[in-house]
């Protein structure tokens, strides 16, 4: 989901009391006019640019094409147009129902425009398509876009709506397009439903109800399929061809139409609903501001000081960016009725486990307890949480089954409100139940795996599963001791070590010793796999030796031990990072940087984590290095730009170093949470911590357990230019210590 790495401001200034929920004074700021949501949309960061809100089913924005193989956003090539329903950090999934006004002959299949003076801010986006001579603006509400086109000169002026897709093939990864229906209601309304299949996740047949509502009555309406345009007021399509209809004026110079557009999963009455409940009236602007008021609501948890403009809307930007997906969905499950939360667009767990879901524990708590949820209930009714699970169905699992990461996270940290006896269930079956389909869901290799303790060869992506199921029966096994289920906490503890069964200590690379192996079922060695990058067949999943080989987040200890001690593994680090094995780009080595605490040098995790802060990440569009995958790039760098990064599934934090004075953490119910940084430097120089406090008492650990910051607290760091001996001595938790407590230690 990743490739290469690399390295229009305050538009806003309002916000809407009567529709913010209650916050505390000192985070109430606007933030939605720090966040610039081009930031990372070129290059290799595929964010979606658009109208949305946090979370919200619907994401209407530009469909844009050079006519190469690039999919998504990005500042080169006309717009086609602007559908209702987009991913943010990934691509190859979605784009329907495309709207756009015209002018002149109507021509399906050749619209685009060339653009200027595009915007983007939070709820709301605009640009001039300038072939046509019109201003298009666009905003939303959960579940429905709103367009507002406005005609710069008299003449024809249409109002279009696509169900075809701009693209669609049959390759394994692709989307297709497999007919729909269109029927005008009157003319101020157009309904219909597409029906889709494919994408990256090579899921199932889907549907997707549409309902648009203008304000202004046309003139008359049009409707096409294929090439040939008619005025049938109702058109059908049974394969992939263009499938559209139009409303068309006589529009003067000046003059403004808007559009509702109703999207659902589950019906037309629905789409209908979708389109007239959730705003009434035409007043654009109301709807903008109300979207600016729930963004700055959810901006408003964090509030940093001692930033300066392009670190505040790198950092705004990069948590605006954690919250667009997965996208609520609730209501519009159309497999099954529950009273549950339900949550869609994973684009994948494999991604987000790692920091995007720690993060939302602490700032939109709520809403991370109701993406777990949804997770447990879709294992109740579709047989298996996902990996990932984007237009209602699981596909595809690209390493572990990393839903039992955050079920553990949610529990180890004390989130309320889940069915952990059911969610434990759900991780047992990941553990113990092969899948029919290894890349759609559950554990591929898992006979193997269960009973020779790793992925044997040939099985794709043997090695990263190896690790990642290890880690996964790890977090297991937590919540096993805490529901006091002994036997299966002593199992998965057990199976928990299983990472080190592909550990050759007599592999060398550069110098260092010790790396994992590929091992066939009879126990021998198979030769080393040395592919830098592989993909779906390979040992590795988008990643390498190097850096699966520092896989065992639940035993960083024993894997110094295994490694030579601290003095080798500080040498294996160095390596990794001096000689460019480490990818910032890509999710598997995020926890890298901070594997230097173990070994007792926090002053190497500084250095590096200050490096890849200040080269990877920046304000302008190549700003993120790589996709943002759902928000997981963009949350590590507001984790580690605050100072801290979670060791995911545990209830751990690991203290780096801030690039921010202070941050403050909303916990929710008047709870905050304080980083503050003495003698900051902003850059970076004083990067190095050389005392510190967590409640007024002294701690001498580079990390702490949520449970110290649960109920609010502060984390004083006072700064230096040089390393110090703070923190080299205490190193966080591994399994393999002689105290290593598994049950979780918060209170309930």
């Amino acid at each position: 989901m990743h490739t290469l790495y690399s390295l229009a401001r305050r538009t806003l200034a309002v916000a809407v009391a009567s529709l913010v929920l209650a916050t505390p004074a000192a985070l109430a700021t606007d933030h939605a006019a720090d966040v610039d949501p081009f930031i990372g949309s070129d290059w290799f960061g595929e964010v979606f640019v658009g109208a949305t809100m946090p979370f919200g089913m619907v994401k209407v924005g530009p469909d844009v094409r050079d006519y190469g193989y690039r999919k998504g956003f990005q500042s080169t090539g006309d717009i086609r147009g602007f559908s209702h329903l987009h991913l943010s950090g990934g691509s190859g999934k979605y784009e329907n129902a495309r709207v756009i006004a015209t002018t002149g002959d109507l021509e399906p299949g050749t619209f685009h425009s060339p653009r200027a003076n595009e915007v983007a801010s939070p709820g709301y986006y605009a640009v001039d398509l300038t072939r046509y001579q019109v201003k298009a603006e666009l905003t939303a509400t959960r579940r429905m876009g709103m367009h507002r086109y406005t005609f710069a000169k008299d003449g024809d002026g249409h109002v279009t709506l696509d169900l075809d897709l701009l693209y669609k093939d049959t390759g394994e990864e692709s989307q297709q397009f497999l007919g729909g229906d269109l029927r005008v209601v009157s003319p101020t309304e157009i309904v219909g439903v597409g029906h889709y299949a494919g994408g990256w996740n090579e899921g199932g047949p889907y549907d997707v109800f549409v309902d648009m509502i203008v304000d202004t009555p046309a003139a008359s309406t049009r409707t096409w399929l294929d090439k040939a345009v008619s005025n049938a007021a109702s058109v059908h399509a049974t394969s992939a061809m263009p499938l559209g209809a139009s409303f068309d004026y006589q529009v003067k110079a000046g003059q403004a139409i808007q559009a509702k557009v109703g999207i659902s999963f589950v019906s037309e009455a629905q789409a209908h609903r979708n389109a007239t409940e959730e705003s009434h009236g035409w007043n654009f602007d109301d709807v903008h501001q109300a979207a600016v008021a729930a963004w700055n609501k959810a901006l408003g948890r964090i509030e940093i000081a001692g930033a300066d403009e392009t670190h505040r809307r790198t950092f705004y930007t990069a948590l605006y960016h954690t919250m667009m997906m997965p996208s609520d969905h609730t209501g519009e499950n159309p497999k099954w009725t529950s009273a549950e939360p339900y949550y869609d667009d994973f684009q994948a767990i494999w991604d987000t486990f790692r920091s995007q879901g720690p993060l939302l524990t602490l700032i939109a708590p709520d809403v991370q307890r109701d993406i777990v949820r949804s997770l447990v209930d879709t294992y109740r009714h579709a047989g298996y949480m996902p990996d990932a699970r984007v237009g209602n169905d699981n596909g595809r699992t690209q390493g572990g089954s990393n839903a039992n990461v955050l079920v553990a996270d949610a529990y180890v940290k004390g989130l309320t409100g889940i069915d952990y006896a059911t969610a434990f269930k759900a991780m047992v079956k990941d553990a113990t139940v092969a899948p029919a389909d290894a890349r759609k869901e559950g554990r591929g290799g898992l006979e193997t795996y269960n009973r020779l303790g790793y992925v044997a060869q040939p099985t794709e992506r043997a090695g990263s599963r190896t690790v990642e199921y290890a880690y996964d029966d790890f977090t297991i096994a937590e919540v096993a001791c805490g529901l006091g289920y002994q036997d299966e906490a002593k199992l998965y503890r057990a199976h928990a070590g299983n990472w080190a069964n592909l550990w050759d200590t007599t592999s060398e690379q550069e110098g260092v010793t010790g790396f994992l192996r590929p091992r066939n079922e009879d126990g021998s060695w198979a030769p080393q796999y040395l592919v830098r990058r592989g993909t779906w067949p390979d040992f590795y999943y988008e990643g390498d030796l190097w850096t699966y080989s520092l896989y065992a987040p639940q035993d960083v200890r024993k894997l110094i031990a295994m490694s030579g001690g601290n003095e080798a593994f500080v040498k294996r680090l160095d390596t990794v990072f001096d000689n460019l094995h480490f990818d910032v780009t890509n999710e598997p080595g995020f926890l890298i940087p901070d594997l230097y605490l173990w070994a007792g040098r926090p002053d190497l995790a500084a250095d590096r984590i200050t490096t890849f802060l200040h080269r990877a990440f920046g304000a302008d569009r190549a700003g993120i290095p790589g996709n943002d995958d759902s928000g997981a790039m963009s949350s590590w760098y507001a984790f580690q730009s605050m100072g801290f990064y979670p060791n995911p599934g545990q209830d751990v934090y690991l203290i780096g170093t801030p690039s921010f004075r202070e941050s403050t953490i909303d916990l929710g119910a008047g709870k905050t949470f304080t980083v503050r940084a003495e003698n900051f430097t902003p850059d970076g120089k004083n990067r190095y911590v050389q005392s510190a406090t967590l409640n007024g008492m002294p701690l001498d650990a580079a990390w702490f357990r949520h449970s110290q910051i649960a109920r609010g607290g502060t984390l004083d760091l006072v700064m230096g230019p040089s390393p110090s001996r703070w923190a080299t001595n205490s190193p966080p938790p591994s399994m393999s210590d002689a105290d290593f407590s598994l049950c979780p230690r918060h209170s309930r």
